[in-house]
């Protein structure tokens, strides 16, 4: 989680990560702007800038996929604390600051995904209609189903509430339960994990992994493991390597 106040005005520093400090690197004209990148550091830390015109950076496609870009070109090589998109400073004295204010917790996280990729680790149900699958899967819900429309009638307000409230309980339920098996196998070829929250109704889990570089290929064996044990009506979907964002935490004040 990354808290950022902007300030910056004329030509200002565009920050895409922080990298431990190994002397000035340039990579090329391949960031916002198709400007280029290039470090500056303190001797421990370094963070990795491109120069930019103006105080606002829009969140338009062409810049993302450059903030993203520049990411995947230090990924070759090491473990970035990522940035958040859109982080400024006003000049390389505002970097200066801003590695010197923060420099220990750098250098902490740092060590914690040095050798690390982060992934990303999905489970739905793949069903036409969640509802009515939650229906066949529980007898309470299926029985109180029934019961309100006995008679055909359309259901009263505090009868919809009911139906959907008990739904919602198992649904969470069942989250849970499958999300701890899943975090069960995954545990061993993972470093961490975080429970992100579900972004559909059909979601059931939204896991991100820090793993090391190295088990890659054993991150996605647990995964077929993990998902032996259920059904056609479960997909299971993985992603990365990535940059650790779900693992770093940054409070900068500029």
């Amino acid at each position: 989680m990354q808290q950022v106040n902007k300030r910056a005005a004329g030509s200002g520093r565009y920050i895409y990560a922080f990298i431990p400090d190994a002397g000035t690197m340039r990579l090329g004209r391949i960031g916002l702007e198709e400007a280029e990148v290039y470090t500056i550091g303190d001797g421990r830390v370094a963070a990795v800038v491109s120069n930019l015109a103006g105080s606002r950076i829009r969140p338009q496609r062409r810049n993302m996929a450059a903030h993203q870009e520049v990411l995947k070109r230090l990924m070759r090589d090491q473990t970035p604390l990522p940035a958040a998109f859109g982080l400024l400073a006003e000049s390389d004295a505002a970097i200066v600051r801003i590695l010197a204010d923060n420099q220990e917790s750098f250098l902490d996280q740092l060590a914690r995904v040095e050798g690390a990729v982060e992934m990303g680790l999905r489970m739905t149900w793949d069903v036409p209609n969640i509802f009515e699958y939650f229906v066949s899967a529980h007898s309470e819900l299926q029985e109180m189903r029934d019961l309100y429309f006995r008679d055909g009638d359309t259901l009263t307000q505090d009868q919809m509430i009911n139906l959907g409230r008990t739904f919602e309980r198992l649904l969470e339920s069942d989250r849970e339960d499958y999300t701890d098996r899943v975090e069960a196998v995954m545990q061993g070829c993972c470093r961490e994990i975080k429970r992100n929250n579900c972004r559909t109704e059909k979601e059931i889990m939204n896991l991100a992994c820090l793993i090391d570089r190295k088990d890659q290929e054993r991150f996605e064996k647990a995964v077929l493991q993990a998902a032996r044990p259920f059904d056609n009506n479960y997909a299971f979907d993985f992603n990365g390597p990535w940059a650790p964002h779900n693992f770093v935490e940054m409070d900068i004040q500029l």
